[in-house]
């Protein structure tokens, strides 16, 4: 009954991130753009916009949905479950908040929803909350994480498109909220093992900093980028580096049937091929007018 609990606060997490990831769209575009070198006055304007307040309010509840998840479930299987979500994205950027979705993007949805259900699917049952960690393997790939956020963050300054920077920031922040979210795995095990001692741990440290990180990589993704495109690649990169990262840093286990390991990678196929078909060109002047 533990991972079935586990699953359900899941399925609300994916519900209320959705849902508020939307809401923070409208208000980050209603308020004046996120200036990186001021990072306390971006905060304080961003707070000032009530439908960002209401958003960032509605994820804090996600957040704690998704907390008590991966502490009753293994984090492989939480974040195959939040990967559903993407399914009621666009159904309720267009029911609920009017925002018009192209062709291709539907189409970069679609593949998304299949490809994650797929790895969702064909990844064995699990027992237990497989909060154990190798701390080598955690530093490595918590480290390659932060990394290719930073680099995506840079992206025009690397010389990538500028015109695809919103949605570049929006998988930056998913990566980062993938970083934060293996560091709260981490952490609920050495509090399973220490007690409350365990939230000593320089793992709360990186939990913080990439949270931050993430926020305002988010919010100034939603700024310069198409919501439904923003809003599904940061969903999307939280969900693979969760459970990619449960496979390698708690050793979530892999089948070990060929067939369900081709599915597996034909999956992250689907999913990367999303990720090329999503991006659209910024409209944030028209979503700050719409807004």
């Amino acid at each position: 009954m533990t991972p079935f609990l586990g699953i359900l606060l899941a399925l609300a997490c994916a519900l209320a991130t959705n849902v508020g990831f939307l809401f923070k769209h409208r208000g980050a575009c209603a308020a004046p753009a996120v200036d990186m070198r001021r990072p306390l006055r971006s905060a304080r304007l961003l707070y000032a916009s009530p439908l960002f307040a209401i958003g960032m309010l509605i994820a804090a509840g996600a957040w704690i949905f998704h907390v008590a998840a991966m502490s009753l479930a293994p984090l492989s299987l939480v974040q195959a479950v939040l990967a559903g979500g993407v399914v009621l994205l666009a159904i309720m950027a267009e029911r609920m908040f009017g925002l018009r979705i192209g062709r291709r993007q539907w189409i970069g949805l679609g593949f998304t929803a299949v490809g994650l259900m797929l790895l969702g699917l064909t990844l064995p049952v699990a027992h237990g909350a497989h909060s154990h960690f190798s701390t080598p393997g955690m530093i490595s790939f918590e480290t390659v994480l932060i990394l290719t956020g930073t680099l995506l963050i840079m992206g025009p300054q690397i010389g990538a498109p500028r015109e695809h920077h919103g949605f570049m920031l929006g998988a930056a922040a998913g990566i980062l909220f993938g970083v934060s979210d293996v560091a709260i795995k981490a952490i609920s095990g050495l509090i399973g093992a220490h007690g409350v001692l365990g939230l000593v741990s320089p793992w709360a440290l990186v939990c913080g900093v990439a949270s931050v990180a993430a926020f305002y990589a988010s919010a100034k993704g939603l700024q310069d980028g198409d919501a439904v495109p923003v809003i599904a690649v940061t969903g999307t990169a939280a969900n693979v580096s969760g459970i990619v990262g449960g496979i390698i840093v708690f050793s979530d286990p892999l089948s070990g049937h060929p067939l369900p390991l081709i599915i597996q990678c034909v999956a992250f196929a689907l999913v990367l091929l999303a990720a090329w078909l999503m991006p659209a060109p910024v409209r944030a002047g028209t979503a700050t007018a719409t807004a």
